[in-house]
């Protein structure tokens, strides 16, 4: 490629950084939509199918991403018999700051801020209905190997191309979501713009800096995550993953630490 070519390449990545990010929000805000509108004219009956169908897939797309632990790069990084041990204590050492933080507590205060704001319908079982769709929804979207790689290669300007088949997924989702739990999945996607936006952001600064053993570790440890959001659709138990979240920081760190020392 001539320099020409390559300086207008680089231009054109330059200005669509954060692209991604929008047409995921889009994605969740039409989803959303038609979710409701397609919800009101369900029975209860197949609006809990549909939240059950949701939760088998989320443990399935859960137990893939855990699969990360095998990865050759984190084996590497940490010793092979060591990544699991990784992954365990950063998600219990990620649980115990997130719950003295109360990160749950704050998303579902969030929720509840947005049904104020949002929804006409403040009786009790409404409200409840919000807060649920919209920290399950948050999660889902914002806990997973695409949100952290499809929005780190958008801040390097490398693509969207991860980013734009996160969008199409999610926008299922979002339908199936809003379907069974209502208007409180739109409001999610002010989470997903700031999650992946802030993420962008890292891509842009950090992104080329980060060896792929770190981006396994955060994989393997989102996928746990993910096995706890399908808990929690399918009504087994509330798992409090949102207070799980400083694992997602923790993983990489802690994966960098040992490579660092051995």
């Amino acid at each position: 490629m001539s320099a020409h070519l390559r300086r207008r390449a680089d231009c054109y990545r330059a200005d669509v950084v954060g692209a991604g990010t929008l047409i995921n929000v889009i994605a969740v805000l039409v989803g959303s939509g038609v979710g409701v509108v397609v919800g009101d004219r369900l029975r209860e009956r197949t609006r809990t199918t549909v939240t059950d169908g949701l939760g088998l897939i989320t443990l399935v797309v859960g137990a893939l991403n855990v699969m990360a632990i095998g990865d050759v790069a984190f084996g590497d990084a940490v010793g092979g018999d060591w990544t699991l041990i990784v992954v365990l204590g950063a998600v219990v050492l990620g649980g115990i700051i997130g719950s003295l933080l109360g990160v749950e507590t704050g998303l579902e205060h969030l929720g509840g801020w947005l049904q104020r704001r949002l929804s006409t319908d403040d009786s009790g079982p409404a409200r409840a209905r919000f807060i649920e769709g919209y920290v399950s929804a948050s999660l889902l979207f914002c806990v997973g190997p695409l949100t952290i790689l499809g929005s780190i290669s958008d801040g390097l300007g490398t693509g969207i191309d991860q980013l734009v088949l996160k969008s199409s997924l999610d926008l299922f989702a979002a339908t199936a979501f809003a379907a069974s739990l209502g208007i409180g999945v739109a409001a999610s996607a002010v989470t997903v713009l700031v999650v992946q936006g802030s993420l962008t952001v890292l891509g842009v600064v950090f992104g080329s800096f980060m060896p792929d053993s770190l981006i396994a570790a955060m994989t393997a440890t989102g996928g746990v995550l993910l096995l706890g959001i399908g808990l929690r659709l399918l009504q087994v138990r509330r798992v409090a993953v949102a207070d799980m979240l400083p694992a997602l920081v923790l993983a990489p760190l802690i994966t960098a630490v040992v490579d660092l020392v051995r």
